[in-house]
């Protein structure tokens, strides 16, 4: 370390740690530590359809990992707005809106992005800390609360002079080899988690296409019916009709039927359990709202033991029925079902596969046409009115033996994650506070994971 640099250290951390403030382990230049834009000067009408992406709060994840939909801005703006360009390695944090969390830029094809209004940068200098190491030490709890000691949350949540905040933070650190393989280790389990991650899109999309191929736009039968060569493998390809006959959802290919949803699956509507015994404490069961689906956060316990209760469990396709309608493959533990989320159950013959795949465009058609002055919802009624294709069972069988292992992978993957994710939470604040070395926690790991 630099003789100029102040030399302090905690009593309780190893020998040769050190404590240095945010200020002292920055880059040099001004720029190193930054705001975003104000708000004139990154409006929606400076953003074009390609070009340098904008790091907004929604696109910080729990891994390190940016995700979601980016929006972009010229080249000519990224130019303009030079103090507020980062690039691989920068660390991100909101100092408006979800305070406390933390991104990393990636080393991918991206040269650069542009910081957001609401979200400051850091710079690291990579001689004194590496910044994954320092984007671990943010996602600690002793981090995140050194975020939060200077914001507030009346109205939207917010930092208190931001950037004196920021620089004024004391981190504890290790010598350089010392950090960079505590950052492996913990960065190590987070790869793996985006490698489930997108594997689950790929296998999620494979399904959505193939049932659109075959359900949606027939294209087995049009093949046929126009003489052109299915390209499926003839035993396959025989088992689709060669030409339509009329429906009330238009023409379906001959013999097909259109049917109610609940011809396939049955529909199963949460309980109305009292608010008043909800916890975060672990009392109870986890209960699933609304709010959870997404990422599959379980952010309450019940004790309450309810008569109409159901429990989803890992496999089942969860429907919320307040503000958007999205079908989601659920993959955490059981939990019970909170009202306003229902789950589809399939019925014999058929898998989650093709029922999610088949409502997914019905609660698009109630979603785009619900108007409402604050939020839509989705009713029983509704689903009444959902009509399905129905393939005969020979070509629906074939559809279940491809497509439904491929659903069991996806909720194998998510629990494969969650497990590394907790197993990365449990190592994360031992490993920064120096309380666990690292040859430790790669034995940890090594247990955990069978190798």
């Amino acid at each position: 370390m630099p003789p100029s640099l102040p030399i302090s250290r905690s009593l309780d951390m190893p020998v040769e740690w050190r404590i240095r403030t945010i200020d002292q382990v920055k880059a040099s230049g001004d720029a190193a530590i930054a705001i975003g834009p104000f708000g004139s000067r990154m409006k929606a009408d400076r953003y074009v359809s390609d070009g340098v992406p904008v790091i907004r709060g929604n696109n910080i994840s729990d891994t390190r990992a940016l995700v979601g939909d980016f929006v972009f801005v010229s080249e000519a703006t990224a130019d303009e707005l030079l103090s507020c360009n980062v690039f691989p390695g920068d660390l991100v944090f909101p100092h408006r809106g979800a305070i406390g969390e933390v991104g990393i830029v990636p080393a991918n094809q991206k040269r650069r992005y542009v910081l957001s209004t609401s979200l400051m940068k850091l710079t690291c200098n990579r001689q004194l800390i590496d910044p994954i190491f320092l984007f671990y030490f943010f996602r600690s709890e002793s981090g995140r609360h050194a975020l939060l000691q200077n914001s507030s949350t009346v109205g939207t949540p917010g930092i208190g002079q931001p950037l004196a905040s920021l620089r004024s933070i004391t981190v504890p650190v290790p010598p350089l080899p010392e950090q960079r393989a505590i950052a492996h280790i913990l960065g190590t389990l987070d790869d793996k988690i985006e490698l489930n991650r997108r594997m689950n899109e790929t296998l999620e999309a494979m399904t959505r296409a193939l049932f659109k191929s075959w359900f949606v736009d027939f294209d087995p039968i049009r093949a046929k019916a126009e003489g052109r060569d299915p390209t499926l493998p003839k035993p396959l390809a025989d088992l689709f009709p060669d030409s339509f006959e009329n429906s009330e959802m238009g023409a379906i290919p001959t013999g097909w039927r259109v049917e109610s949803v609940y011809s396939i699956a049955d529909v199963i509507y949460g309980a109305p359990f009292a608010s008043d015994q909800f916890n975060t404490e672990g009392v109870g069961e986890p209960l699933i709202r609304i709010r959870d689906l997404v990422n599959e956060t379980l952010g309450v316990w019940t004790p309450e033991i309810h008569p109409k209760a159901y429990k989803v469990r890992p496999g089942n396709i969860v429907v919320g029925m307040d503000g958007e309608f999205r079908a989601y493959l659920w993959g955490r533990a059981s939990a019970w079902l909170n009202q306003r989320i229902c789950v589809f159950l399939p019925k014999a013959g058929c898998t989650a596969a093709f029922v999610r795949n088949s409502i997914i465009d019905p609660l698009a058609q109630v979603e785009a046409t619900e108007t409402a002055t604050t939020v839509i919802h989705l009713g029983k009624g509704d689903i009444d009115r959902f009509r399905v294709v129905m393939p005969d069972a020979p070509v629906l069988a074939a559809f279940n033996r491809v497509c439904q292992p491929w659903y069991e992978r996806v909720v194998a993957g998510k629990q494969e994650s969650r497990t590394l994710a907790l197993l990365r939470d449990t190592l994360l604040p031992k490993l920064i506070s120096g309380e666990l070395r690292v040859k430790q926690a790669e034995r940890i790991i090594a247990e955990a994971t069978n190798g």
